[in-house]
């Protein structure tokens, strides 16, 4: 599919600089694009890149500064942009309404709103409840009790355990766990005895849970994860823990249980949260943070165990510091016995186990 640069400065409402009627037929990022392909810069800092790029023209923002010969379209907003010409040569592909397959397992006390799609060897349980506009997608599984608001999609291999609750326009990727049995054990008779499993989870409105990612069901009441929280994939969610709005919690991250958290955290990849600590409103904790204790609202953490940021640097600077701090050392040891040599011997300092003889 081929057009030409003035028809997309038109489609993004751009201000084009350059030959329009140069030919694109793609759209790539810089380190990818060829002749022929439109690609982007956000920044000053990639104007290097876009000088040696193959690309055809660009597509930037008014900050950098275009190479000569390279047609360019100015556009406040880059990414909103380039994401229009992407989806003008690759358009997503529309999900045909299914309804309810004949090869789905459906309870028959399960209540369906209207235009609910339900793929094939998916599965409905019992007293399930799914909102207006919902799809389940291939091989997901909604256990007994389930409530799914309106506009919810369940990629295919979900799970979600009995009783979970999932908001308004929620997106589950494929693999996620929703309502496992959260990891609570008492000792009896030098055994381990799973702890009650009576709760649930309750996903909020707009939340998205990322793929192979787990959230555990409360011991008496709810997990809870806040409307418009955003989960990325591989994370784990424990029992009783409560997320504020508004959330981001990359990859890998693993929250203890009962952790609770005020709205528009932050946790980047690889965080630790141990159990039964506070994250307060807009904190941030940096990558591969390990949260022993309760965050104030807005701090930045870094580090294991993690402190606020300007210590964390300070301690890290410190360190780094120690190879040269102990080569000085060194020097005035040797220094402090060259001057002790010189004293007469009534003067010199006794070795320490001359002291101790």
């Amino acid at each position: 599919m081929s057009t030409t640069l003035a028809h997309l400065a038109k489609l993004v409402a751009g201000r084009l600089c350059g030959d329009p009627e140069v030919p694109i037929s793609g759209a790539a990022i810089l380190e990818q694009a060829v002749a022929g392909q439109i690609t982007l810069a956000d920044s000053p800092d990639f104007e290097p890149q876009l000088a040696r790029s193959q690309a055809s023209a660009a597509l930037i923002s008014a900050a950098v500064s275009a190479p000569e010969q390279k047609p360019t379209i100015v556009v406040e907003n880059v990414h909103q942009a380039f994401a229009q010409i992407v989806t003008h040569f690759r358009p997503q592909r529309a999900q045909q309404p299914v309804g309810v397959s004949s090869q789905a397992c459906v309870s028959p006390s399960a209540q369906l709103a209207d235009n609910v799609d339900v793929h094939p060897q998916a599965t409905v349980g019992d007293d399930v409840v799914v909102g207006p506009g919902t799809t389940i997608h291939a091989g997901a599984q909604v256990m007994a009790g389930c409530v799914l608001g309106a506009g919810v999609t369940l990629f295919p291999n979900v799970v979600l355990y009995e009783n979970t609750i999932i908001g308004d326009r929620a997106i589950v990727h494929s693999g996620a766990v929703l309502g496992a049995y959260g990891f609570g054990y008492s000792q009896q008779d030098g055994s381990h005895v799973l702890s009650a499993q009576l709760g649930y989870v309750e996903i909020g409105a707009d939340v998205e849970i990322g793929a192979c990612a787990t959230v555990d069901r409360g011991t008496y009441g709810p997990t809870v994860i806040g409307e418009g929280t955003k989960v990325d994939n591989l994370v784990q969610i424990a029992h009783n823990c409560q997320l504020g709005k508004h959330n981001l919690i990359c990859g890998q991250v693993g929250i203890a249980g009962s952790t609770t958290t005020g709205d528009h955290v932050v946790m980047a990849g690889q965080v630790g949260v141990r159990d039964h600590v506070h994250i307060g409103t807009g904190a941030v904790l940096c990558s591969k943070a390990g949260v022993s204790n309760h965050v104030d609202a807005g701090d930045v953490m870094l580090g294991q165990p993690a402190t606020v940021l300007r210590k964390q640097k300070l301690q890290m600077a410190a360190i780094a510091k120690l190879p040269e701090m102990r080569k000085q050392f060194r020097q005035l040891q040797r220094q402090m016995q060259q001057l002790l040599e010189q004293l007469p011997p009534a003067q010199q300092q006794p070795e320490p186990n001359e002291q101790a003889a």
